[in-house]
């Protein structure tokens, strides 16, 4: 798996109220044969993050076309899981309608925060999105309860197979508390309604890992492929990737994702939430670098 970078294409910086900075979890989606819609949360001055997007040229992703001026999707009512900042999970087409989901974010007293996961669904081609539940379609279960987030869905065989992050501790370096995650594989019939009947695990954190996730799936010759993020103990926020015959049973293969820190920038830090798509004939990977998105996103050009 070979990587050509290709820099960084946006950052906002104090643009206005909601897009204060960041850019947060970017998920392309080709809109059509022309433009590549880059989907990410913008957090505002508190951090907490509303869903908008970027438009690039499918034959030249380093060409903005265009930038939303206004949330697709808001931050949710307050008291509702989601009224402290959204992010991305999963784009996916649904019929005539586009589906989102995504990661609504809750701030409490007594832990750091509470991660749980929405559907939301367009029918004007992805300008807009309305949530179908003002509730999560994967809430807290037992031994994961802090955090349940879908970040790929791929329609097939019938059925919407999900991969997701659970979470159910707290990892404290320096004093400062940060989750503990790893990933893990369902299905839905639906798409909307997801028993808690099948939960197996699918990657897992190694040596002084402890949290592993963002899991992004897709598929080249017959094979499921995983691009992650993953951190350890040293603070080493870093992608990796595993494979897969089935995309339930998996195998971690990292030394093959070779999208590396650049000497000096915008992603010499942090190499993050990598997420690919192909226009024109090519592959790009579109992903966020230094502080999980602070300095923007950027994208690559990969050959397998």
């Amino acid at each position: 798996m070979k990587f050509t970078k290709k820099g960084l294409i946006y950052n906002p910086v104090k643009l206005d109220d909601w897009r204060d900075n960041t850019f947060i979890t970017p998920t392309p989606f080709l809109l059509n044969d022309d433009v590549i819609r880059v989907y990410g949360g913008f957090r505002d001055a508190t951090g907490a993050s509303r869903i908008g997007y970027i438009d690039v040229s499918a034959s030249n992703p380093s060409e903005i076309l265009a930038v939303s001026d206004k949330p697709v999707l808001d931050i949710g009512e307050g008291g509702m899981f989601d009224d402290n900042g959204v992010i991305l999970g999963s784009i996916i087409r649904d019929g005539d309608a586009i589906r989102m989901y995504y990661v609504g974010f809750q701030a409490i007293k007594k832990a750091k925060f509470l991660a749980f996961s929405g559907l939301a669904e367009s029918t004007d081609g992805g300008n807009t999105f309305q949530r179908k539940l003002v509730t999560p379609i994967l809430d807290r279960y037992d031994n994961e309860r802090y955090i349940r987030a879908i970040h790929t869905v791929i329609k097939e065989d019938g059925k919407y197979k999900i991969w997701y992050s659970q979470g159910e501790g707290w990892e404290y370096i320096n004093g400062i508390p940060y989750p503990k995650y790893d990933i893990m594989y369902t299905e839905s019939e639906d798409g909307i309604n997801i028993s808690n009947d099948m939960r197996i695990s699918c990657v897992k954190n190694e040596g002084t890992e402890y949290r592993i996730g963002r899991p992004t799936v897709f598929k080249e010759d017959g094979i499921y492929k995983m691009f992650y993020t993953r951190d350890n103990l040293a603070k080493e926020y870093r992608a990796g990737y595993a494979e897969s015959a089935d995309g339930v049973n998996w195998v971690r293969k990292d030394d093959k994702f070779t999208l590396e820190l650049s000497a000096e920038g915008w992603d010499s830090e942090t190499v993050c939430y990598p997420v690919p798509v192909e226009a024109k004939g090519k592959k790009y990977v579109f992903y966020s670098g230094n502080g999980m998105g602070a300095s923007g996103v950027g994208y690559a050009i990969m050959e397998s």
